[in-house]
C-alpha cells in the first residue's frame, strides 16, 4: 500500500473529526414500537458513530462537529458522547431564547433529532422511524464553522457521510466546504455514501451531490447498493446461485471503474452483509487499494446471531480508520474493520460497546476459524 499521507500524531490535537447529524434513539427493546410501553435511550448518527468508535474502542482523540438544541435532550446526547471520550467542544448549540444566529424558541420549532428504532426479530425486519425534519443540524450552512481554525489545530483524519450531506439544502455545501478545508490542511478524508431513501428519495440529487464530495475523498466507504443508489455506479448482475468468486470478480470490476473515475481515491471499503433473518447474518468486508490495484478480503462470518444491525457499517469504517491511523496495512485494516463491525452488531444500540482487546480477539478467532467460548 502506498503512503496515505496521514499526518503523524505528534503535533495534532485530533486523530479524527466527524461532521454529521447525531440523534437520540428510542429503543423499545424486544417489543415493536407500536406496542412499546418502555424504552431505552441511546444515540447515534452515521458520521458521529465513526468518531465514537475511534474514541471509545480504539483510544483515539476525536471530536464531532454537529448542532444541537440546548435542552435536556441535547445535553443527554452530549453526555453520552462525552462518556465515550468524544470531544464535544465543537458542537454548535442553538439556545431557546430566540437570540443570536443560533437560536430557536421553546415550542420545538427547531428540535433535536429523534428516531425510534426497533431492531426486529426473526422474519420481522428492523424498523427505524425518524423525527428529523426540523432538527437544528439542518440549519448549519457554509460559513458557520471555522474550519481553518479547527484544522489548524492539527487533524489527522476527517470524516463525513451521505446521510448528513442530504438532510437539508445547506448540509451538502457545508460538507463540501469542510472537505475542501481538510484537503488544504493536508488532512486525510473519508466519506461514507450511506444512502437512505428516507432522507433523499431523489437518487439523481443524491448522486449529483455525492459526486462532488467523492472527488475530494481519499477513502470511500459504502455497501454494494450504495454505489448505485448514491453514485450511479452499477455492479454487473450475478445470479444468486453463482459462486462467491464470480460475484467478487464483478464487484472488483466496479471498484476499479470507480477508482478510475475518481483518481483521487486511495482506498474503497465495503462491508458485506447478507441478512438471513433480522438477527442472523453473513458478514464480510472488502478493502480495495487503488494505488496497488489490490483487493483485500476479510474473513467471512456465516450465520452469525446479532443483537442489533444498526451501526455495523460505521463500525467497519472506524475499525479500518483506526488501523490505518496506527500505520497498519490494508490487509490488517480490513480484518480489524470487519471484526469491529460484527462485534458492534453483537451489542444493542448504534455505537460501539466493545474494546480494542475484544476486536483483536475476534480477528484472531475468525482467522483461526475458532468458536466462541465463555469467559469465567
Amino acid at each position: 500500500m502506498a503512503d496515505l499521507g496521514i499526518k503523524p500524531a505528534e503535533g495534532c490535537r485530533y486523530d479524527a473529526v466527524s461532521l454529521g447529524e447525531v440523534m437520540m434513539r428510542i429503543d423499545p427493546g424486544d417489543v415493536p414500537t407500536a406496542r412499546a410501553r418502555t424504552a431505552r435511550i441511546w444515540h447515534g448518527g452515521g458520521e458521529t458513530n465513526v468518531a465514537e468508535g475511534l474514541s471509545y474502542c480504539f483510544g483515539k482523540r476525536t471530536a464531532v462537529v454537529t448542532a444541537l438544541v440546548d435542552d435536556g435532550i441535547g445535553r443527554n446526547i452530549e453526555n453520552q458522547l462525552r462518556e465515550a471520550g468524544v470531544d464535544t467542544s465543537n458542537i454548535v448549540w442553538f439556545n431557546t431564547k430566540g437570540k443570536g444566529p443560533f437560536s430557536t424558541d421553546q415550542k420545538g420549532t427547531l428540535h433535536n433529532g429523534i428516531n425510534f428504532t426497533w431492531s426486529g426479530k426473526g422474519v420481522l425486519p428492523s424498523v427505524t422511524e425518524y423525527y428529523r425534519a426540523h432538527a437544528a443540524v439542518r440549519e448549519l450552512k457554509p460559513g458557520d464553522i471555522d474550519w481553518a481554525g479547527l484544522f489548524g489545530q492539527g487533524v489527522r483524519w476527517f470524516h463525513t457521510g451521505g446521510i448528513f450531506t442530504l438532510i437539508s439544502p445547506t448540509s451538502g455545501p457545508l460538507a463540501l466546504e469542510a472537505m475542501q478545508a481538510a484537503g488544504e490542511a493536508g488532512t486525510f478524508r473519508s466519506f461514507d455514501l450511506n444512502y437512505r431513501s428516507k432522507v433523499e428519495p431523489d437518487k439523481d440529487r443524491a448522486r449529483a451531490q455525492n459526486r462532488q464530495i467523492v472527488a475530494l475523498t481519499d477513502f470511500l466507504v459504502g455497501n454494494q447498493s450504495d454505489f448505485d443508489d448514491a453514485l450511479g455506479e452499477e455492479c454487473k448482475k450475478v445470479g444468486k446461485d453463482e459462486p462467491f468468486e464470480i460475484w467478487l470478480e464483478a464487484y472488483s470490476e466496479m471498484l476499479r471503474r470507480v477508482a478510475q473515475s475518481y483518481p483521487n481515491l486511495k482506498l474503497i471499503g465495503t462491508q458485506l452483509r447478507a441478512a438471513l433473518s433480522a438477527d442472523r447474518i453473513n458478514w464480510g468486508a472488502v478493502l480495495y487499494d487503488a494505488g496497488a490495484d489490490e483487493i483485500h478480503l476479510a474473513v467471512t462470518r456465516e450465520n452469525v446471531e446479532i443483537a442489533d444491525r444498526t451501526g455495523g457499517g460505521d463500525s467497519f469504517c472506524s475499525g479500518v480508520a483506526a488501523a490505518l491511523l496506527d500505520g497498519k496495512s490494508a490487509a490488517d485494516a480490513v480484518q480489524q474493520g470487519a471484526a469491529h463491525g460484527i462485534c458492534v452488531q453483537s451489542t444493542p444500540g448504534d455505537t460501539t460497546m466493545v474494546t480494542q482487546g475484544d476486536v483483536e480477539k475476534e480477528v484472531a478467532r475468525a482467522l483461526k476459524g475458532g468458536g466462541v467460548s465463555a469467559l469465567r
